[in-house]
């Protein structure tokens, strides 16, 4: 895979290529991690649901007999069409056109990173059955999700507005805490999460933006539909949740 092709990704170039080295490190580490899970199905089909730019599905496609990204927005499955529909066995589409019956238990690894932290809590509990419902009965659900409580909080704030000032990536849009609503949240108590509206191709819709994501949350809705085989952090796995950006759920269905 050529570095030019990955670069050219929008994503890929704020996140792994971006002029902050911690920024690349920390998004750099994290898909390390996920080539390194997903290798567990190689030879067998790879999706990833919210595929974003393809970065990942370009990547890990050289290890699977398929590889697809599905995602909600019609330009973006567009553009990773024209830029990484060449490669072999690679495909991209629209995440409503999995809902037809030919793509039940037909995943051996399904990947869902840095997704779920964005739906409205029927739209990720929707999500996570569907998940459940596309995965092989023996195949693998990798989910990921971003740290926003507790100490990795104030800490992730710093570098965003660090970033921000020198304008790398898109952190001058970041979002902003109030000091007590920061303090909330770094004592792991969160603040009251608000709703962006916007229109997709199936019409209006509501999503989140990062704050006030807790993904004790999410593991819990995890945990109804799957069984977790392992849960890790990235970038500093030794350290947990404490001082790390991602947590990673590594699930087979029940």
């Amino acid at each position: 895979m050529s570095e030019d092709l990955l670069r050219s990704g929008d994503y890929a170039r704020k996140q792994i290529y971006c002029p902050s080295r911690v920024v690349a490190w920390s998004h750099g580490s994290r898909f390390q991690l996920a080539l390194r899970l997903a290798t567990a199905g190689r030879g067998g089909r790879l999706l990833d649901y919210g595929c974003g730019d393809g970065t990942f599905v370009a990547m890990a496609h050289a290890d699977f007999a398929e590889a697809a990204g599905f995602d909600v927005h019609a330009g973006q499955v567009a553009e990773c069409a024209t830029r990484l529909g060449h490669l072999p066995g690679v495909r991209f589409g629209l995440t409503r056109d999995l809902a037809g019956a030919g793509e039940n238990g037909r995943w051996t690894i399904v990947t869902c990173m840095e997704v779920l932290e964005h739906c409205v809590e029927t739209e990720r509990r929707r999500v996570l059955d569907e998940l459940a419902r596309l995965v092989d009965p023996a195949g693998t659900v990798i989910i990921s999700a971003p740290i926003e409580v507790g100490p990795s909080l104030a800490a992730k704030q710093c570098f965003r507005a660090l970033a921000g000032l020198r304008g790398q990536g898109d952190y001058r849009h970041r979002e902003r805490y109030a000091p007590f609503e920061l303090l909330r949240s770094v004592l792991g108590s969160g603040v009251r999460r608000v709703a962006v509206e916007a229109v997709g191709p199936d019409g209006p819709y509501r999503y989140y933006g990062h704050k006030g994501f807790d993904f004790r949350e999410l593991q819990r809705e995890i945990n109804e539909r799957f069984s977790i085989d392992r849960r890790l952090f990235t970038p500093l796995p030794m350290l947990g949740p404490l001082l790390n950006s991602q947590v990673w759920f590594v699930c087979r269905r029940r």
